[in-house]
């Protein structure tokens, strides 16, 4: 048994990650600067850091003294809106701290480091199946912060012998209990909640979109299955079966909803009107947009487990807890 440095591990994803751990007998500590973290999500029987990856030397001592085998590294920005009003902060946040970061791990002997990545890397594809190799041309400073973190770890795990692994992952909903949902309101589960709260209907930005019911198709993963991919790549490193310095996968379920399949799971799992208003089409919203998940099912034997409808009744559970409801 190892002690695995998560950062961000008191975050929405971050959380799910220390309890799959845990779950597998791993060890967690946990390096969280609680900018949005929440300190009672750190089980009691984790290593608590609290702290940020730009400080180096909490960062080093986090890593020695716990004598760390292995990083998830999952701490970063991550919201688009914020990113394009201001890029800086995401360039410090996410690719200076992750630079601290690598370096602080391959001083200190590291040798495992799976790195959370995003779909936001591929942009608009021009494909309606993403797969790895697919162009990676982000559209806002945090999907390019994660290329440059993509690109930048990769190039330390030629140069020294870390093995890096990358996942990039789509629209992460749901939760494994109340206590560990989202907060968050930046995806489109939790804004249908909002809207419906408000006595509002939900809002469609276009239905004239060539798919079968005219609305967007994305692939949506439930946040269990994102957490059990983090471990089932730190395995992998740690097992050393696989001698390649750097591999990216993406993590999805390979099937899309559309938003009027969410909205309906959201209507029937509520037992509210969610009755849409359409409106026009977004700029820059592609019709279809899903991931090729062959290569992490081949290389690592993973697969998601939980469907749409799992997503949906878990996200209103949490919903509901954080609003006393």
């Amino acid at each position: 048994m190892a002690n695995w440095l998560v950062t961000g591990g008191a975050g929405y994803i971050g959380a799910h990650v220390v309890q799959a751990l845990q779950a597998q007998g791993e060890r967690a500590v946990v390096l969280d600067d609680l900018s949005t973290g929440e300190r009672d999500r750190v089980p009691a029987d984790a290593v608590f850091v609290q702290g940020s990856i730009l400080d180096a030397d909490v960062v080093r001592r986090a890593l020695g003294e716990h004598s760390v085998a292995g990083i998830i590294h999952i701490a970063a920005k991550k919201q688009v809106g914020e990113s394009v009003e201001n890029p800086l902060l995401y360039y410090r946040e996410n690719v200076e701290g992750t630079r601290r970061l690598l370096e602080a791990a391959v001083d200190a002997g590291v040798e495992s480091f799976v790195f959370s990545s995003s779909a936001a890397t591929y942009g608009m594809p021009d494909v309606e199946v993403v797969d790895e190799e697919s162009a990676t041309v982000p559209m806002s400073p945090y999907g390019t912060s994660k290329l440059i973190c993509e690109w930048m770890s990769r190039d330390v795990a030629v140069a020294t012998g870390l093995r890096v692994v990358a996942l990039r992952y789509f629209n992460v909903a749901g939760a494994a209990s109340p206590e560990l949902s989202d907060p968050g309101v930046f995806n489109l589960i939790p804004m249908v909640f909002r809207e419906l709260a408000a006595g509002a209907p939900p809002k469609v930005f276009g239905n004239d979109y060539p798919t079968p019911d005219g609305t967007c198709i994305r692939d949506y993963i439930h946040v269990c299955d994102i957490a059990d991919a983090h471990v089932a790549a730190l395995q992998q490193l740690a097992a050393g079966t696989d001698d390649r310095p750097y591999r990216v996968y993406n993590i999805g379920r390979g099937e899309g909803s559309s938003v009027l399949e969410v909205i309906d799971v959201v209507g029937r799992v509520t037992g509210l009107d969610t009755t849409p208003d359409f409106l026009a089409r977004r700029p820059g919203d592609p019709a279809r947009v899903t991931a090729s998940v062959d290569r992490i099912t081949k290389d690592l034997g993973w697969s998601s487990k939980f469907d749409l409808d799992d997503m949906v009744e878990s996200a209103w559970a949490g919903w509901q807890h954080r609003r006393g409801g």
